[in-house]
Parts: structure tokens; C-alpha cells; sequence
């Protein structure tokens, strides 16, 4: 139960409650479609690649897992770019969280994510993967409860939509969203639902720290059926949105980027009793504070096992000292990356363009294939990752330089040159015994 509770508590941060509320209500149930490829993703992690993760032995991070499939170098490659995409996926968090202080309070968007940031900061640098863990499952069973009482509450005595209307609403809404998407972006979405969360550090870590293979097997599926729930509950309560006047009102007024975050916010804060709505303030901050803080987590733990350990061998307890030390500076770092994130939506997007690219196809690969070569490992995870850069920077440069029916979503591409390194390190290098030999 702590395992898939805090699965689900990871996975279920701002872009999968505040965004998915504000995607129904641009596009109905089109990302429900797009969501159900992350359960699925979730389910065949659970039966083929769980286990064979926490079947290995002495292996915490992905890059331990790396260190035996391929080597060292393999090892902090991966290390470099799961502690640079932690810190990625902690800024679009430390946004979100702070987006939701600094509209209820008025703060200062800065003081407001140090304030977020240093919170989840203090009790996981003190407490690790522990009281990450605990205090996910907790926050879990809050919201998982709380969300969906309020989609009824509102459906029932709040809203003027009877079920004919909701329906109605949901099946042109959804037709309308699908026109406005071109093929290209709906392949790319669907690919970066599917593979751009698939086994990030988090995740890895709590494969490979449960108590056995079933018991991580049995985690990561049942995540992966909350999540169909959850998508559908999230999405009505966009559409809900929709039907009421008053939050189009409001919204109106924000900036573009920010319209479809301030979706759920606006639409308890018109609907619901004060009380209700400072509940769910909590709650929001709740469900930012228990992804980030597994990310803060994972990314300490890679820098210290997969970058620093590699090089000076230290003890245990210098080692949790390291990790304490590298927990702050990667809260620091994601704070400032904070502020150019656009919707939260959009950053995790694009953080899902990097981490699939970069590496999957060597985890994947290397995890199924009998004698996988370490510059396949190697070529692989740099190639896919300094493409995937390359491209996001050059659309966010040069937009209009790409028609818009034409542009390939980042993901695609730069998947494809990493697997296609990956067969040309395999082809040009030999396998791992025989070099050892």
C-alpha cells in the first residue's frame, strides 16, 4: 500500500490535477485518451520491467542499474542527467506550487516558491526516501478522497448542468478538441504520456527500495489503474468549468499562459463555501509538495551514488551527509529554473521530451538484451539527450520558422536518434566479457 500510494501521490502532482481540470476545460475528454497512454505505461512497467528492476542486487539509482548492465561511464551519464531532470521536474512543481500562494495571498511569485520549495525541502533533506514516502501516501489518501467529493458536491447542488447537458457539453467539446490538434501533435502526445514519465528517478527508486518484486509489481499496476479514475474526475471538473459563466469571466483577464492553470481554483472559488476553498488550497499544495519532494529525493541520491561515489569512495554516513548537502542545491537550482517555466502543462512536456530520448532506449535495451555494449549505452543516452536540448531551444527560438501542421513534436525525433546510436554503439563495440577479458 506505501509503495502504490506513493506512486500514485508522485505521479498525481499540479500537471495531473491543475492542468488536467484546465485541459477539459479547453479540449473535454481528448486528453483522456492521451492520459490512458500513461496507464498503460504504468501497467506494462508493473509486468515486465518492474521486476526485472528490483530483481538486481545493491542497486538504488538508475545509474547503479547502468554501472551493471554497461559500466561506469554508463553509470554517471545517467547520474548527470537524472539529477539535471529531477531539478527540471522540481521547477515546473515549485511554479505550480507557488502560482497557488501568490494568487490567494498575494505574495511575490519569488517569495512565494521559496516558500514551497523550502518547506518540502526541510522535511525531505531530514527525513529521505522515509519520510518521502509516508508523507506521500498520506497526502494521497487526502486528495484522493477530497477531489472527487468535490466534483459530485459541485455536480449535485452547484451547478445547473443536469446530466444530458454535461454530456452534450462533453461529447462537442471533445470533438471540438480533436480538430484543433494536428496529427503530428497528437502522435507526440500520446508518445510523451507513454514514455516521457516511464521509470524517471522517482519512480526507479521506489522499484528498486520495495520489499520484493511482487510487491513492486503489484505497486506500479494498481498506480496505474488509479490513474484512469483520476484522469476522468479531473477532466469532468474542466468540463463542469465550462458550463458556468462566472469562471470564463474571471480567467478572462489572465494572461494566456496562465488561463488554463487557473481553471480550478476559479471554479471552487465561485462555487464553494470559503471553508471548501481554503480546503482545497491545502490540498493543491499537498499534491505539489508530494512530487516534489520525491524528486528532490531521487535526484540527492543519484547525485551522490551515480556522479560523486564513482569517483571518491566515501561511508554511509558521509554519503547521507552528501545527499542532505545535494537535496538543497537541487531545491535552489529547480527554484530558479522556476520562473521560466510556462503552463504546467507545457513544462512537463518538455521535460518529457528530454528524459524518454535520453534514457530509455539504453535502460529498455539493456535490460533485455543478454550482453548489451557499453558505447551503445553511452552513444545512446548522449545523443538522445543533446538532440532533444537542441530541438526544444531551436523551436522555442525560431517558432515560425515550422509550419504548424509540419512540426514534429521533439520527442519523436530525438527518440529515433537515440536508438538509432544505440544499434551503431552495439554494432562498433564488443560485448562487456569480452572487453573484460
Amino acid at each position: 500500500p506505501l509503495i502504490f500510494g506513493s506512486l500514485a501521490a508522485t505521479y498525481v502532482g499540479p500537471a495531473f490535477s491543475i492542468g488536467f481540470v484546465g485541459k477539459g476545460y479547453e479540449k473535454g475528454f481528448v486528453f483522456l485518451v492521451i492520459g490512458l497512454a500513461y496507464a498503460v505505461q504504468n501497467i506494462f512497467v508493473a509486468l515486465l520491467v518492474a521486476p526485472r528492476l528490483r530483481a538486481l542486487k545493491d542497486c538504488h539509482t538508475l545509474g547503479n542499474v547502468m554501472c551493471q548492465k554497461y559500466n561506469k561511464t554508463c553509470q554517471i551519464l545517467a547520474g548527470i542527467i537524472s539529477v539535471g531532470l529531477c531539478a527540471l521536474f522540481a521547477s515546473v512543481m515549485i511554479k505550480a506550487g507557488g502560482s497557488i500562494l501568490t494568487g490567494v495571498f498575494n505574495l511575490p511569485l519569488w517569495s512565494a516558491m521559496i516558500l514551497v520549495g523550502g518547506i518540502t525541502t526541510l522535511y525531505t533533506t531530514f527525513g529521505g526516501l522515509r519520510a518521502s514516502v509516508v508523507t506521500d501516501a498520506f497526502q494521497f489518501a487526502i486528495f484522493a478522497i477530497l477531489l472527487p467529493i468535490i466534483f459530485f458536491w459541485i455536480l449535485l447542488f452547484h451547478s445547473d448542468a443536469k446530466p444530458s447537458l454535461f454530456a452534450q457539453q462533453a461529447v462537442q467539446m471533445t470533438a471540438n478538441g480533436w480538430t484543433s490538434l494536428g496529427p503530428w501533435e497528437i502522435v507526440g502526445l500520446i508518445t510523451a504520456f507513454l514514455l516521457g514519465e516511464t521509470l524517471i528517478p522517482p519512480y526507479a527508486n521506489r522499484a528498486l527500495a520495495s520489499k520484493s518484486t511482487s510487491v513492486s509489481r503489484n505497486g506500479f499496476m494498481l498506480a496505474g489503474l488509479f490513474s484512469m479514475i483520476w484522469f476522468v474526475v479531473m477532466l469532468s471538473l474542466g468540463l463542469l468549468a465550462s458550463l458556468k459563466p462566472e469562471v470564463s469571466t474571471q480567467i478572462a483577464g489572465l494572461p494566456v499562459d496562465d488561463r488554463e492553470d487557473a481553471v480550478l481554483l476559479t471554479l471552487v472559488q465561485t462555487t464553494l463555501p470559503p471553508g471548501f476553498y481554503a480546503l482545497l488550497l491545502v490540498v493543491l499544495l499537498s499534491v505539489i509538495m508530494s512530487s516534489l519532494d520525491s524528486l528532490l529525493n531521487a535526484g540527492a541520491v543519484s547525485l551522490t551514488e551515480d556522479i560523486f561515489k564513482p569517483f571518491i569512495p566515501i561511508s554511509d554516513e558521509k554519503a547521507l551527509t552528501l545527499g542532505r548537502s545535494a537535496t538543497v542545491l537541487i531545491a535552489i537550482a529547480a527554484a530558479g529554473g522556476a520562473l521560466m517555466v510556462p503552463s504546467i502543462i507545457e513544462g512537463l512536456l518538455r521535460c518529457y521530451s528530454i528524459w524518454a530520448p535520453a534514457i530509455l532506449p539504453a535502460l529498455m535495451l539493456g535490460l533485455w538484451i543478454k550482453q548489451p555494449r557499453p558505447w551503445a549505452g553511452i552513444l545512446s543516452m548522449l545523443a538522445g539527450s543533446l538532440s532533444a536540448v537542441l530541438l526544444l531551444v531551436f523551436n522555442a527560438k525560431a517558432p515560425d520558422k515550422i509550419p504548424e501542421l509540419t512540426k514534429i513534436p521533439v520527442i519523436l525525433p530525438a527518440l529515433l536518434i537515440a536508438v538509432i546510436m544505440y544499434g551503431l554503439g552495439h554494432i562498433v563495440s564488443r560485448p562487456t566479457h569480452v572487453r573484460k577479458r
